[in-house]
């Protein structure tokens, strides 16, 4: 039988992969964001943001060179440790839960939840970052291969994880194929930066849970995303095949608005892996990027049986109004 054998999350960021003398260019088209979600819930322009923030002095001290160059390191530290300890206990298989962005899920048909059980899975190579709101190119994508790649999964386990969850009465999507004329055929960014900063070494065989962090209206709650990953669990643990399988969180934690309180509330329940705790977060404050916390509290319940071994926090600013991302990196064993 298989068994779930490694845990680990990670944020995905493209500021975890442009140089920290770059971060301010994203500061700066976080000025065009309209839809910036303060630490109050409130949905705001950067210049709202910026007149009702009382700790101004504060994230200036966040905004300095020196310190991006030293959050930068640390970040890079840890993606070289996930990376590294990912290889350590050699999973046959990753099941991956991420949020596609409307890369390929879109309005005329975005599942709460989605398995992708192909016999394979598009990577869009990348070279440069994007310019977000601004539309200009922020330099090289540190860590990214430049062309596309066609990447083994585990069309299997992604079947039996439909049948089972279906039958554990989850209402799975479900996806075998990815359509070339949606965002040229590659999988989601959440994904994608698993292969290109994590998956470093040879390629492991994934199967992909895309869940609607993203877009109201269902967004699946923090409770039933602690319940899907339990419930990952035991599919796993009933499919009557030798593997070993790590599990795999990407995204979040706060952004585009850096929420130190948020990410303690949640790191709290996530460490002792509260189910009661990770439900009482404030649901107002998990939309946008914030909301792929609900990828972590999926990872969550589906590792219970394991010890958390390292969590490093690194909540990097680039703006006076607070905007920003911040990281978070896990391992379970």
């Amino acid at each position: 039988m298989a068994q779930v054998v490694f845990g680990i999350g990670s944020s995905h960021s493209p500021q975890l992969s442009m140089a920290a003398e770059n971060w301010h260019l994203r500061g700066e088209s976080d000025k065009r964001n309209n839809g910036l979600i303060g630490i109050d819930g409130i949905v705001s322009t950067y210049d709202d943001l910026l007149e009702r923030r009382d700790d101004l002095a504060a994230v200036a001290k966040e905004i300095t060179p020196e310190v991006f160059k030293k959050r930068h390191e640390q970040n890079q530290r840890s993606i070289q440790k996930l990376s590294e300890a990912l290889y350590r206990a050699n999973p046959d298989i990753l099941v991956m839960v991420g949020d596609d962005q409307q890369e390929y899920l879109r309005d005329d048909n975005m599942p709460s939840m989605a398995v992708y059980w192909g016999d394979d899975v598009l990577v869009k190579g990348r070279s440069e970052v994007a310019g977000g709101q601004g539309g200009i190119n922020q330099g090289p994508m540190i860590g990214y291969f430049p062309d596309d790649k066609t990447v083994p999964t585990s069309s299997a386990l992604g079947r039996h994880l439909v049948e089972f969850l279906i039958e554990s009465e989850f209402d799975m999507g479900r996806s075998s194929f990815l359509d070339p004329n949606r965002a040229g055929g590659g999988i989601g960014h959440a994904f994608g930066y698993v292969y290109h900063r994590l998956m470093t070494r040879e390629q492991i065989p994934t199967v992909p849970i895309m869940l609607n962090t993203y877009y109201p209206p269902n967004q699946p709650t923090p409770k039933r995303c602690y319940d899907l990953g339990r419930a990952i669990r035991s599919a796993i643990e009933a499919w009557p095949t030798k593997a070993r399988v790590a599990i795999l969180a990407s995204g979040g934690l706060s952004h585009f608005v850096v929420d130190e309180p948020l990410d303690y509330m949640a790191m709290d329940g996530i460490k002792n892996k509260d189910i009661v705790k990770l439900s009482q977060l404030p649901r107002e404050r998990m939309n946008s990027g914030n909301s792929e916390i609900r990828n972590w509290i999926v990872l969550t319940g589906a590792t219970e049986h394991l010890d958390l071994d390292y969590l490093d926090y690194v909540p990097c600013y680039r703006s006076p109004a607070g905007t920003g991302c911040a990281m978070a990196f896990a391992e379970w064993s």
